[in-house]
């Protein structure tokens, strides 16, 4: 929770700044811990504290050896009338939070932070300082020398005889490093101060600053774990793992059987030939393997499972109160501003399909191995299932989880003004059925009359939304659920045809973006700007939030037209130049507003304890009295920017998370 320091330092701060780097050790391993559990360490320490006040000469205090911090600049960490920038600013929060002697639990109120990370990711910028600093060819930049430095001074080393058997380098153990090393902390607080030079005429609104404040309570708060579930789960993977590995050892004779390329050929001396051994195509080899073959094959699909790092993840990264922190990255998917996972990465968790889910999870809990693959054969994959179920309520309390219906499917439509389907959500309908039913031109109900097409129109409304045809019907899986091949075409022109006006949607923002970028005027189309000006495109959404472009230009795409190309992080997480059109763009739109109704809704429950958020989903750590009803009336209200959007939230209340 939040809390506010005072009586530090006798004295008025007269400063309105201050940008901070710190260089800091601790034996605990910070990616893969996090920064809450990494500073419960009983050795963590601040090591240097780098430091400018109102973008004056920039000072390191060399704590370390013994310097102190000024009584002032102590007293500004904590006075919400002084403005404190810093590079992932979480980072310096939190340590500053243990320097401070606040508990676990406990930390500086975030209120008056800024992180010039989320400024450079609202730019569309790399989340790096050094990529900032490149992108932007600023003059300070980051050294490179100093990840040779942060390996040396802020993790332990290895004992050798050539160090003395130490476990860790001091200041004194190399002087002329020590001396780089400080070189290298002023030089990150005059980077990231040249960052905020180079972005001042693009400065984040305050709602956005909002934002981020509230994303930072929530990763502060943190989410409880059940620890001996998780402690269990592991050993019980074990277990399982080693009886599949020896079990695998007798039917193949194999050395080692989770050898891609020895089992590769196994299969090739028993006839089957294939490519590669991943998810899917296991699952086709098994349409066809003989009995001896299945059972290996089935063998090694649970094997493949990697359930057990997750439930690594959480032992790595929860703090000794028994929650989880951090797990959040405010602007993570800088193209559309949606949250990206840390550590535990909430954003893929396995579905649960287990009817006894809560049999399941007793037996794991009381560590009953031998009960549970009596009664679950696949353990690994019913260790899959009971992930979600570590995220558990604090004592006393339970949990509520709300999201929001087909929201991407009801933001598409009302930009677009589908009407058809508009209505059909006005009036609660299915929108699956809806979508098979005006394509087919029959009726569709949901286990009723033609209820067998439901199933073309989710897949179409999954796939096709923006701009994609046969190649994305078939990577959502269209095959695999029992479409044929010669009809995904004739899909494709079907939901195109009863979606008129989307489709119209993709086209004109192609041309305003187009426009827009190649005579560098503003136009709009759809309630959304188009803006060129000083190197960006910007895409002014309904909600007033900028997405930006680096570099614009018309370019040619891999079909030899005219497309708008631009500079980001791409596929292989390098900074190249990138190529998007209406369909992607339109793609952009809609999950970027989707985010913001999602914030807007996070901000209408923000004294309710949200301890999660996954996509559209919101879960709370909620007193017995509070309302589920209400909770879900709150969540599915319209913000103010979206007249005439049908929103509508469902939910639940359980007393461990789950996918209802």
């Amino acid at each position: 929770m939040p809390v506010t320091l005072s009586g530090v330092y006798e004295g008025t701060v007269y400063m309105k700044s201050l940008s901070i780097d710190i260089e800091t050790f601790s034996s605990v391993n910070l990616a893969k811990s996090g920064v809450y559990r990494y500073v419960e360490a009983p050795d963590f320490e601040i090591l240097l504290f780098g430091y400018s006040v109102d973008g004056g000469a920039v000072q390191v205090i060399d704590l370390a050896c013994g310097e102190k911090i000024p009584g002032d600049v102590i007293t500004a960490l904590t006075d919400e009338t002084v403005t404190k920038w810093a590079f992932n600013a979480n980072f310096e929060r939190t340590c500053l939070s243990r320097f401070l002697g606040l508990p676990t639990g406990e930390y500086i109120n975030p209120v008056s932070w800024r992180c010039s990370m989320v400024w450079a990711a609202t730019m569309g910028l790399p989340l790096s300082l050094e990529g900032v600093g490149s992108v932007l060819n600023l003059d300070k930049q980051k050294l490179t020398e100093g990840k040779d430095l942060i390996k040396f001074f802020c993790q332990p080393c290895s004992p050798t005889k050539a160090n003395g058997q130490r476990i860790r380098n001091f200041p004194y153990h190399a002087p002329d490093k020590w001396l780089a090393f400080k070189k290298y902390n002023v030089r990150d607080v005059e980077t990231e101060m040249s960052i905020q030079a180079k972005l001042s005429k693009f400065p984040v609104p305050d709602s956005v600053w909002d934002e981020y404040n509230l994303d930072q309570e929530i990763n502060d708060r943190g989410v409880a774990l059940d620890m001996t579930l998780v402690k269990e789960a592991i050993d019980i993977d074990g277990r399982s793992r080693s009886e599949l590995t020896v079990a695998m050892k007798r039917l193949t004779e194999l050395d080692n059987p989770n050898s891609v390329q020895q089992m590769k050929q196994w299969l090739s001396n028993n006839g089957m030939e294939t490519d590669t051994l991943g998810k899917k195509a296991v699952v086709e080899l098994l349409r066809s393997a003989p009995p001896e073959l299945a059972e290996v094959l089935s063998l090694r699909q649970q094997l493949a499972k990697s359930s057990v790092k997750k439930y690594q993840a959480m032992e790595n990264a929860v703090c000794s109160d028994g929650r989880a922190r951090g797990m959040f990255q405010f602007f993570g998917a800088n193209r559309t501003g949606r949250w990206a996972g840390r550590l535990i990465q909430m954003q893929n968790l396995p579905q649960n399909h287990l009817e006894d889910l809560a049999e399941a999870r007793s037996l794991v809990r009381c560590g009953d191995f031998v009960a549970l693959k009596m009664l679950y054969e696949d353990v690994p994959d019913t260790l899959s299932q009971l992930i979600r179920t570590t995220f558990v309520p604090r004592t006393g309390a339970k949990l509520i989880v709300s999201d929001f219906s087909a929201i991407e499917a009801r933001v598409i439509a009302w930009l677009a003004d589908e009407q058809w389907r508009q209505d059909v959500f006005a009036k609660g309908g299915d929108i699956y059925c809806a979508s098979a039913s005006q394509m087919f031109k029959v009726p569709v109900e949901k286990h009723g009359i033609n209820g067998h097409l439901r199933q073309k129109g989710k897949i179409a409304e999954l796939a096709l939304g923006y701009g994609g045809s046969v190649g994305a019907l078939k990577a959502m899986g269209a095959l695999d659920m029992g479409l044929a091949e010669e009809e995904l075409p004739l899909l494709v022109d079907a939901w195109r045809q009863s979606n008129p006006h989307i489709v119209k949607f993709w086209w004109d923002v192609d041309k305003a973006a187009m426009e827009a970028v190649r005579y560098k005027h503003t136009n709009s189309t759809h309630g959304i700007t188009f803006t060129c000006h000083s190197g960006m495109l910007f895409i002014t959404l309904p909600s007033g939030r900028r997405l930006a472009y680096v570099k614009p230009r018309i370019g040619e795409n891999k079909f030899g037209g005219s497309c708008i190309t631009y500079e980001g992080v791409g596929s292989t997480k390098k900074w190249e130049r990138l190529d998007s059109y209406g369909p992607k763009l339109v793609e952009n739109i809609v999950q970027a507003t989707a985010r913001d109704i999602l914030c807007y809704a996070m901000q209408t429950l923000r004294r309710c304890s949200i301890v999660m958020h996954i996509h559209d989903e919101v879960v709370i750590e909620a007193d017995p009295s509070m309302s589920l009803a209400s909770v879900c009336e709150q969540m599915g209200r319209t913000p103010p920017w979206a007249k005439g959007l049908q929103l509508r939230a469902d939910g639940y209340e359980t007393d461990f998370y789950k996918k209802d």
